[in-house]
């Protein structure tokens, strides 16, 4: 019974198969004036209004259809764009900070050459916490006495002076900026040798005064200050000589010749301190210049 059923499908198939040619072999032999062809025409006009009609109805649906498909695929890119943008983001922080090192390293290097900063064994330390008080300016740093840090060693960066070592403990330690209103170094006028003192302004956080010169009145805008070292054998000072301090920012005058006011800027950005150097053996130049 199955096989019948198999055999009367079979010879179906091969009837519409075989019709199939017979009617597309008549159809492209006849002209288009033929039968065949005025039957096609017939049912394109029968079948046109209502292909129409159901493409019209059918429309929305495909419509919706299709905005849920663009919504998804938007939906998608936009995920996918959020994350390179987010990747990108993480990029340009990690070069940026990667090249202010650079930078810093870089003049860190060249003062240790030029500067002669590498016979004082520097170590490089790095700033991670900032006191939030204005009057009593410190940092702290990643570096402390199991690295050779102890307290009044001399903290410098790329451009000068920092500040001094203040409290240590193993692993880290606290450093007094030179705006920190307990700070004072003696100091000197790069051009004349002038000696002098420099502390921070009482009232004014972030300004530095240059005082006790012998005759001020030579002192010019602009003038490279910085540290005096050793002065006297009785009197070791804890910051080497030649270490860049600041500018002379501005110079008030008053009633006399050798009344004035001279202020100087600091050499070094302390708003935005991050590598910074400690001078480990600060009396070496001093000692070496005692023996000369």
């Amino acid at each position: 019974m199955h096989d019948r059923a198999v055999r009367r499908r079979r010879a179906v198939l091969a009837a519409l198969v075989l019709s199939s040619l017979i009617l597309l072999t008549a159809y492209f032999g006849e002209s288009s004036g033929g039968g065949l062809h005025a039957v096609q025409r017939g049912a394109m006009e029968v079948l046109a209004p209502i292909q129409e009609g159901a493409n019209r109805a059918l429309k929305p649906g495909r419509d919706l259809f299709g905005w849920f498909g663009d919504t998804l695929n938007a939906k998608s890119q936009r995920d996918k764009l959020r994350v390179e943008r987010d990747a990108l983001r993480r990029q340009v922080a990690e070069l940026s900070v990667a090249n202010a090192e650079a930078r810093q390293r870089s003049g860190l290097a060249a003062q240790n050459g030029s500067g002669g900063m590498s016979q004082y064994n520097p170590v490089e330390a790095r700033v991670y916490q900032r006191s939030p008080s204005t009057w009593y300016q410190t940092v702290l740093i990643n570096k402390g006495s199991s690295d050779g840090v102890k307290v009044d060693q001399p903290v410098i960066n790329e451009a000068g002076l920092v500040g001094r070592v203040k409290a240590v403990s193993d692993g880290n330690a606290q450093v007094m900026l030179l705006t920190d209103q307990s700070f004072g170094v003696s100091a000197k006028i790069a051009r004349t040798q002038e000696p002098g003192t420099i502390g921070p302004v009482e009232g004014t956080p972030g300004d530095l005064r240059l005082d006790l010169l012998a005759r001020p009145q030579d002192v010019r805008k602009g003038e490279l200050v910085i540290t005096a070292g050793t002065t006297t054998a009785s009197l070791p000072s804890p910051f080497p000589p030649a270490i860049p301090i600041g500018l002379v920012s501005r110079i008030e005058t008053g009633d006399g010749p050798l009344d004035r006011r001279i202020y100087v800027a600091p050499a070094a950005d302390l708003r935005r301190l991050d590598l910074v150097e400690v001078l480990t053996n600060p009396q070496a130049g001093n000692l070496r210049a005692q023996v000369r």
